[in-house]
């Protein structure tokens, strides 16, 4: 896409590194409302769908941030997105691990532990209530949505096996 600078694509991402508590998953509603609200680079649909086929790919859950880089500026915006993404969040995690280990034996650290992991589920569940949004066009779209969250918490199946389901329904009809 040519409206999409180098320059813009990195400081997005790295900003995202540095917010990413839980993984990039954490940061997926910021990445959504950079990408496709603020710069307007893609649209949601576009967004959702890109994150589905990064989900059925194995390795890291921040393959989404490749596929970004990849689709607004080929292989160099792939390299880019993914370098900012890791770079920033590698450094702070080498000096935090540092400080971390120093003071294992304070009980403030322990606190602070407790107080982080909310902060990464509410992250988590921002990032999937707008991706349900994005890809939900119409009533029967939220069904699938719905009923499939609820057979993975209930059974914990592979999200693969999820996609599957739901492009089945696709095309049996039900959409």
């Amino acid at each position: 896409m040519s409206g999409v600078s180098l320059v813009s694509l990195a400081l997005i991402f790295a900003e995202l590194s540095l917010l990413a508590f839980g993984g990039a998953n954490s940061v997926l509603s910021e990445m959504q409302r950079q990408i496709v609200d603020v710069q307007g680079w893609m649209s949601a649909s576009e967004f959702s769908s890109l994150f589905a086929l990064a989900q059925t790919a194995p390795g890291p859950n921040m393959m989404v941030v490749t596929l970004i880089g990849w689709r607004l500026a080929g292989p160099v915006g792939a390299l880019v997105s993914t370098l900012a993404l890791i770079i920033p969040s590698g450094v702070l995690a080498a000096f935090t691990v540092t400080l971390w280990h120093r003071f294992r034996d304070k009980p403030w650290r322990r606190i602070v532990q407790g107080g982080l992991v909310p902060v990464s589920v509410g992250l988590i569940a921002a990032g999937a209530a707008v991706l349900a949004v994005a890809a939900d066009r119409d009533w029967r779209l939220a069904v699938i949505t719905g009923a499939l969250a609820l057979v993975h918490y209930a059974t914990k199946l592979h999200p693969l096996w999820l996609l599957t389901i739901g492009a089945v329904c696709g095309l049996v009809g039900f959409v």
